[in-house]
């Protein structure tokens, strides 16, 4: 039974919806289920969430080899379906049903065995089958209608080796996902022959194939310890840490979702969550030219969340929360220890050192909430850390494995960075599109209105002579086409979200503003029909009124879509966004120019953005904050002055 109206389904609730729809509508062998979902209630419901009584759910599921899409309502509490729409001319998102039929269709298949055959390979035992999806523009016309997929094929070196490590170069099957069958084998005009990569990571694979190869032995420990436990508190999906509070979702698109976040009982955000992914890789070859993924919209960040590890991924005191999801039968699937909590020393947080009053330090600590998620040959790191100064990082560590393509170097140049022998890897980019439901000082469900700041340099003359004033600026936000904003280096452009109805100490508006980091350029054509697909992508930032059933940037179905059904349908209407609820969608990334350094394994690349108090505060909020005890009892301050302090304590010497 959930304790909280925006808990996630259960697994008991999972399976209580699919008894539903089974009774209600057959649903079983021959059907696949997208989706199931919470339907949360909304921000004025939660008001006063004793009245939300009625759980509420909705699915996605399709029927095959026909394809007929449906949506469907469900009242959990009353145990009765309100509501079942045919979905025509859509495709529901990727699911591990896709995936495993790929997998039957093409093992053993004799068409690509032959294949194979004719590039050395014998058999397909090491062979990775693994679906794209289609762009729909990139659909064969006698395709269309169809759920298709397009595969790359991979070798793995042995039996524990690389899954990416050997692109099979000039193959690309294509499938009916919902017939199960194999249409067609491209066949292009690549290397035949596998490149002489050392693609392992494996380090009893790596000692065989690099001279000289060890692990290093020069580590010292290091142990991250708090004799009294973890300074946060865990209540069922409520999580207090000092004066932070917040509640913790999940579902199988977003993954890990954030909501009623608060500091010292003031509203901060209501929801925070990543909405989007788009990854277009950026080469017009026969590998590449259809690779553009939709991480989030096409397969759900929820889907492929993975189970979190002490000492490996997470370090400390550490508390998991596991996650619920519904697999495509409709079955419960649960990932233990889904999300992980944990507290940082996050270096110094204030100080000063007066020649009279001596050195006063504080160190700053951080509660950080995350999830993992490995889309295929990536990783993704998600991060929210929130600091005694009010601050909010959302931080996004990529890692995992390049995609990678063989070339002829006799030929010529290699067609983007070359990262091994006869080995590049496409330049590419990563857009993440974070959902900020922001509630500055909302509690109450009062508005809030963004405003654009720069700092501009007004001209020389009698008020600047030396031409070294700066000035600040604000513009509010009124509209939504106002609310395409784009990044300015030149004038430091950032957007504050203030609330207009409330005044704080010094006779300001208290507000939260967003800091851009990582905003990159698309790069793409105005024509370009992957742009057509995710016109997210042509300004960092959007501001909309709150309205439940805008979730998707780029539209609730990307999967075969060929344009964006979201953001510019929704702000076509050019609705007020002033001393209103709400939502900014800000988009980071990276763009990945590949380096050697990047191959066989990636380093973190790390991006990331901030949301920090202006003016919600009236001064330092971390003043409060106490002096740090060190090893032998004396606080840094104090050591810091000489006072209790012998010449071996750490805190100072």
């Amino acid at each position: 039974m959930a304790s909280h109206p925006l808990d996630p389904l259960s697994a008991d609730e999972v399976r209580r919806a699919t008894a539903l729809l089974r009774r209600e509508k057959g649903f079983g062998p021959g059907w696949a289920m997208a989706f199931l979902e919470l339907v949360e209630p909304t921000r004025a419901e939660l008001r006063y969430p004793s009245a939300v009584s009625a759980r509420r759910a909705h699915a996605v599921l399709w029927e095959r080899p026909a394809g007929t899409a449906y949506r469907a309502q469900l009242d959990l509490g009353a145990d009765a379906l309100t509501g079942w729409e045919r979905l025509d001319g859509v495709q529901p998102n990727m699911t591990d049903t896709d995936w495993a039929v790929t997998d039957e269709i093409l093992r053993g298949h004799p068409d690509l065995l032959a294949a194979l055959a004719e590039r050395g390979i014998d058999g397909d035992d090491q062979v990775l089958f693994d679906m794209w999806a289609f762009g729909g523009h990139l659909i064969p016309e006698k395709y269309a209608g169809r759920r298709v997929g397009w595969v790359d094929l991979w070798l793995r070196g042995s039996e524990n080796g690389n899954p990416y490590a050997h692109p099979i170069p000039g193959i690309t099957p294509i499938v009916d996902l919902n017939a199960g069958e194999l249409l067609e084998i491209e066949i292009h005009p690549q290397p035949t022959e596998l490149a002489p990569v050392m693609g392992e990571y494996l380090p009893e694979l790596v000692e065989d194939l690099v001279p000289g190869f060890a692990l290093r032995a020069d580590r010292a420990p290091l142990d991250i310890v708090q004799p009294d436990g973890a300074g946060f508190t865990v209540d069922g999906r409520l999580l207090t840490w000092q004066k932070w509070s917040m509640r913790v979702g999940f579902n199988y698109r977003e993954g890990m979702t954030l909501h009623q976040v608060a500091y010292d009982g003031r509203s901060v955000a209501d929801r925070l969550s990543f909405a989007e992914m788009v990854v277009p890789y950026r080469d017009a070859g026969s590998q590449h030219f259809r690779r553009t993924a939709y991480d989030i919209g096409e397969w759900g960040l929820g889907n492929m969340t993975t189970s979190l590890e002490l000492g490996c991924d997470c370090l400390g005191e550490i508390a998991y929360l596991d996650a619920v999801l519904a697999d495509s039968r409709g079955e419960p699937r649960e990932i233990r220890n889904a999300i992980c909590l944990h507290e940082e020393d996050a270096g110094v947080l204030w100080k000063h050192v007066d020649y009279r009053a001596g050195a006063e330090v504080r160190r700053s600590r951080r509660f950080v909430v995350s999830f993992h998620v490995t889309v295929a040959n990536y990783e993704y790191l998600t991060y929210w850390r929130f600091y005694e100064d009010g601050n909010i990082e959302c931080e996004v560590r990529a890692t995992g494995i390049m995609v990678t393509t063989p070339y002829d170097a006799a030929a010529g140049a290699a067609p983007g960075p070359v990262v091994d022998r006869q080995t590049y890897a496409p330049i590419h980019q990563h857009f993440i599109v974070a959902r900020l439901d922001l509630a500055v000082d909302a509690e109450d469900g009062s508005g809030n209105t963004v405003v654009m700041t720069e700092t501009v340099v007004p001209p020389v003359g009698e008020e600047n002579p030396h031409g070294l004033a700066l000035k600040a600026t604000s513009t509010p936000l009124t509209t939504e086409t106002a609310g395409k904003q784009d990044f300015s280096w030149e004038t430091q452009r950032a957007w504050k979200v203030t609330n207009p109805n409330k005044t704080n100490g010094l006779g300001g508006a208290p507000s939260y503003k967003l800091v851009p980091g990582a905003a990159i350029p698309s790069m793409l054509a105005p024509e370009s029909p992957v742009l057509a697909r995710a016109r997210v992508l042509e300004h960092p930032l959007w501001v909309t009124p709150y309205a439940p059933d805008e979730r998707w940037p780029c539209g609730e179905f990307v999967t075969q879509s060929t344009e964006d059904t979201g953001l510019p349908v929704w702000t076509a209407a050019d609705r007020s966004i002033e001393n209103t609820d709400v939502v900014l969608w800000y988009t980071f990334g990276i763009h990945h120019v590949p380096r050697p350094e990047d191959w066989p394994v990636m380093p973190v690349d790390v991006v990331s953005f901030w949301l920090k108090p202006v003016g919600f505060f009236d001064r330092n909020p971390a003043l409060d904050v106490a002096p740090s005890e060190g090893r032998h009892g004396a606080c840094c301050a104090s050591a810091a002055r000489g006072e209790g302090c012998d010449a071996t304590c750490p805190c100072c010497h």
